[in-house]
C-alpha cells in the first residue's frame, strides 16, 4: 500500500504541473491571438488525452491553412495583337502585383494635400494660355451683307452693304477696297463688286443671285474675299469671311443682316473638300477602328473634272508612322461612298500617345499619286480632330461620326514653320509633295 500511495502521489503531482502548464498558456493565449491559442492547444493536446481527436485534427487543418504559402504572382501576359506596336514604344504602365495571401488590415491614409490634383490650377492654365491665341488671330475690319432666299425661283440672294475699318494698304494711308462673292464649293459662279477709291468705310450696297435647291443650301458655304485694287501690279487681298452654316440664324424666308469680322488672309482659301468618318474604340480589346463613310465636294485633280480618290490612314505616334492602311479607289467621282472599317490595335495606355493622319489621295495611274487633302484626329490635333477623339474615348464601344474639312499638308501641322521641329516623316510627306 506504501509504494501505491507513492505512485498516486507522483501522478496526483504530475496533474497538477499539467494543469498549471494549461493555465499558464491559457494567460499567453490572451496576448497572442488566436494563432498561438491554436498551436498550444495542439501542444497541449500531445499530453492530455481529454480533448477528443477530432479537435485535434480540426486543429492541425486550420493551422495547416493559415500558414499555406501563398502563390507566386506574375504580371499578365499582353496580347500578341499589341506586340507590334508596343516594340516601337517604351513600357509606359507597370501592373502591379496583386496580392491573393492573407488579408492585410487596411491602414488609414491621413489626408494630404501633397500630390493630390487641383482642378481649377489647371483650368486657370488653360484660359491663361487661351488668351495668346485669341489674340494673335488678326481681324481687317468688319464687313455687313444680308441673306434672303426666294423659295419659288430657289434663289439665294446675297447683299454686300459695307464694310468697316479696313487696313490701309496703299502708301497714302487709304485702301481701293471690293469684294469677290462665292457660293461654295462652286468656284465657277464668282460675283464681284464695284472699286471704291481712296476709302477704308466702303459702301457698297449691291445685291447678287445664286441659284441653288433649298436643301442643298446646308452644305453650301458663302465666301467673301475683301481685295484692295491695284492698277499696276496684282491685287493685294486683306482678308476674307467663310460663313459655313446659311441657316444658322434663320430659314431665310426674310432678309437677314449679319455682321462678320473680315479675317486676315493673304491668299483666298481653296475648298478641298469634306470627310466623313467614324471612330470607334473597344478599351478590353484594345482596338481602334476608323470607318471610312463618304466624301463630298471634293477638288477635281484630272483635266476631265473629276478625280480618282482612295483614304490613306496613317498610325503615328510621337511622330512617326506606325502603321498605314488605304481603302478602295473610286473612278472619276468628286462625291465617292466608301463605307470601310480600317483597324488599329492599340493598348488602352498608349491612347494618349497617338493620332490618326487620314489623306484623301487621287489615283494616278502614270507618275506620282497626288493628295488632295488631310485631316488629324488625336489627343495633340486643333478643333474638331481633338474633339472627335474625346467623344470616342468618352463613350467607348459606340461609333461616333462627324463631317471634317480637308486642308492641305502643310496647314494640318502647326509647327511646319520650323523645320527642326518636324518629325522626318512628316518632312518627308511635305517635301514629297513640294509643298516647301
Amino acid at each position: 500500500v506504501p509504494w501505491r500511495n507513492k505512485a498516486l502521489s507522483s501522478h496526483l503531482a504530475v496533474l497538477r504541473s499539467e494543469a498549471g502548464h494549461k493555465d499558464s498558456m491559457a494567460d499567453k493565449l490572451k496576448d497572442t491571438g488566436a494563432i498561438s491559442f491554436l498551436e498550444a492547444a495542439v501542444k497541449i493536446s500531445h499530453t492530455s488525452p481529454d480533448i477528443p481527436a477530432e479537435v485535434q485534427m480540426s486543429m492541425k487543418d486550420h493551422i495547416m491553412r493559415r500558414t499555406r504559402i501563398q502563390r507566386q504572382t506574375t504580371e499578365p501576359a499582353s496580347s500578341t495583337r499589341h506586340i507590334s506596336f508596343k516594340r516601337h514604344l517604351p513600357r509606359q504602365m507597370h501592373v502591379s502585383s496583386m496580392d491573393y495571401g492573407l488579408e492585410v488590415p487596411a491602414v488609414a491614409e491621413q489626408p494630404t494635400s501633397i500630390g493630390r490634383i487641383k482642378p481649377e490650377l489647371y483650368k486657370q492654365k488653360t484660359v491663361d494660355t487661351e488668351d495668346p491665341k485669341k489674340e494673335a488671330e488678326k481681324t481687317c475690319g468688319k464687313i455687313n451683307f444680308t441673306l434672303k432666299y426666294d423659295y419659288e425661283n430657289e434663289t439665294l440672294t446675297v447683299r454686300i452693304l459695307r464694310a468697316f475699318d479696313l487696313p490701309a494698304k496703299d502708301f497714302c494711308g487709304s485702301s481701293d477696297p471690293y469684294v469677290k462673292i462665292y457660293l461654295l464649293p462652286d468656284r465657277k459662279r464668282k460675283f464681284q463688286t464695284r472699286v471704291h477709291r481712296k476709302t477704308l468705310n466702303p459702301t457698297f450696297d449691291e445685291s447678287f443671285h445664286f441659284p441653288v435647291p433649298h436643301e442643298e443650301l446646308a452644305s453650301r458655304k458663302l465666301h467673301l474675299s475683301v481685295f484692295d485694287f491695284d492698277r499696276f501690279s496684282r491685287h493685294d487681298m486683306i482678308g476674307e469671311v467663310i460663313l459655313e452654316n446659311l441657316l444658322e440664324d434663320s430659314d431665310l424666308s426674310r432678309e437677314t443682316s449679319i455682321w462678320r469680322d473680315i479675317q486676315y488672309a493673304t491668299t483666298e482659301s481653296v475648298d478641298l473638300g469634306e470627310i466623313m468618318f467614324s471612330l470607334c474604340y473597344l478599351p478590353t480589346a484594345g482596338r481602334l477602328t476608323l470607318t471610312v463613310i463618304k466624301c463630298r465636294n471634293l477638288k477635281a485633280m484630272d483635266i476631265t473634272g473629276y478625280s480618282d480618290p482612295y483614304v490613306k490612314v496613317s498610325l503615328l505616334c510621337d511622330g512617326r508612322r506606325l502603321k498605314k492602311k488605304k481603302t478602295t479607289i473610286k473612278k472619276n467621282t468628286l462625291n465617292p461612298t466608301y463605307n470601310e472599317a480600317i483597324i488599329f490595335d492599340i493598348p488602352p495606355e498608349n491612347m494618349d500617345q497617338v493620332s490618326l493622319l487620314i489623306s484623301v489621295m487621287d489615283y494616278d495611274r502614270v507618275g506620282h499619286n497626288e493628295i488632295i487633302g488631310v485631316c488629324r484626329v488625336g489627343v495633340n490635333a486643333e478643333g474638331l480632330g481633338r474633339d472627335h477623339w474625346n467623344e470616342m474615348l468618352a463613350y467607348p464601344r459606340k461609333p461616333i461620326a462627324h463631317w471634317h474639312p480637308l486642308v492641305e499638308v502643310k496647314k494640318s501641322f502647326k509647327e511646319v514653320g520650323n523645320p527642326a521641329s518636324c518629325s522626318l516623316w512628316e518632312m518627308s510627306i511635305i517635301c514629297h509633295w513640294n509643298l516647301i
